[in-house]
């Protein structure tokens, strides 16, 4: 059976990983707002890209998750590096 401890500062790690990516994507999507209207033509009304706005509840999670505790060192360090790949 695996330590409890170790389990808790597994899921604690994963937590802010998803917290500084929920973040990241959040800085994106005003950055996308911001030049939105630069990218849709006037020419053709509701041809505009549509955001959803309904962005508090995201920046309500985030702003929870990123108030978590800070998560304890892991017991060893990671053979690979743990930055995201994107395709």
């Amino acid at each position: 059976m695996k330590d409890i401890h170790e389990v808790l500062r597994r899921k604690q790690a994963q937590y802010a990983q998803l917290a500084k990516q929920i973040e990241a994507l959040q800085g994106a999507a005003d950055k996308l707002r911001e030049v939105a209207p630069l990218l849709s033509d006037g020419d053709e009304e509701g041809a505009g890209l549509v955001l959803d706005d309904s962005s508090e509840d995201s920046r309500a999670m985030g702003a929870k998750a990123a108030a978590a505790p800070a998560p304890a060192a892991p017991a060893k360090p990671a053979s690979r590096s743990t930055t995201p790949r994107w395709p």
